[in-house]
């Protein structure tokens, strides 16, 4: 039997679910363990922001049954206050755009709402704050308007005003999308370093360059449904898996005799490409 430290954050067993008439997910079955970096890779399209959405209890499935830290996650338990609070502070959510959730005046007030609402004593949160930004490497903008930050910064930002209630779970959506490598590399650290290990990671990708860093499982998706999971060694090293699943295409090179060669070529692999780009100056 399962015992509290090894029993899944999520469990998802034939969870379908549809946009009208469009299926979205498909019997999908799914464990999230507890204390994992779970990536979720798929091309666009294949339910990985749909699952994420569920597993945060903004949509809730049409068949099957999802659950989160062992009790039901449906529409009749959120609707009852003192359980949705409870769940809120428990899982956090980074939102693809980090504008949906930045709308304070400063960087300092938006670590600070959270708190707020909990009603964290003042200097609680002023020493947390602190903590948080130090952390982040956001400490310079603590006084900054959020709308005028980078997109790097602004991801980091909304990041960081979620990780300062501690959450026990945290849900991503392409974290990394629209940013530069140097951005892209900071926030895989924060995320990496986060928690010491001890807390558990969802983020939906379809980046496979960050997967290595930023995996302890990966679970490859397809039209709504797992087609595969396992170590990220594994998943990387199927090229017929991911070109099946849309994350790998064969790149055509013409060679001066007239021979043609198809390579594997990894999509959104900024790193690599920023590598590439700058041994053509040099």
């Amino acid at each position: 039997m399962n015992g509290p430290m090894t029993a899944p954050v999520f469990e998802l067993k034939d969870v379908d679910y549809r946009y009208q008439s469009v299926p979205a997910l498909v019997k999908l079955s799914l464990l999230i363990p507890r204390g994992q970096r779970v990536v979720l890779l798929g091309a666009n399209g294949s339910g990985k922001s749909t699952l994420l959405r569920l597993l945060d209890a903004l949509y809730f499935a049409d068949a099957g049954t999802v659950s989160a830290f062992g009790e039901p996650l449906d529409a009749q338990r959120m609707a009852d206050e003192e359980r949705s609070f409870a769940f809120r502070r428990r899982v956090g959510f980074l939102f693809q755009n980090p504008d949906v959730q930045l709308f304070n005046a400063s960087v300092f007030d938006e670590l600070a709402f959270g708190p707020l609402q909990l009603r964290w004593p003042a200097e609680r949160i002023r020493w947390r704050v602190a903590e948080i930004l130090e952390a982040m490497g956001l400490a310079h903008l603590r006084d900054r308007p959020p709308h005028r930050l980078s997109a790097g910064e602004k991801k980091r930002v909304a990041l960081a005003s979620v990780l300062i209630l501690d959450p026990e779970a945290l849900l991503l959506d392409e974290p990394t999308a629209s940013l530069d490598p140097e951005s892209e590399s900071r926030l895989i650290e924060s995320l990496i370093d986060w928690g010491g290990g001890a807390k558990t990671l969802v983020m939906a990708t379809h980046d496979l360059g960050i997967v290595e860093d930023a995996a302890d499982l990966c679970v490859v998706m397809q039209r709504g449904s797992v087609i595969a999971q396992g170590a990220p060694e594994h998943i990387l090293g199927d090229e017929e898996l991911l070109r099946r699943s849309g994350l790998l295409h064969a790149h055509r090179h013409r060679h001066a005799d007239g021979s043609v060669h198809l390579h594997p070529h990894f999509h959104r692999d900024r790193q690599a490409s920023a590598v590439a780009a700058s041994s053509k100056l040099d």
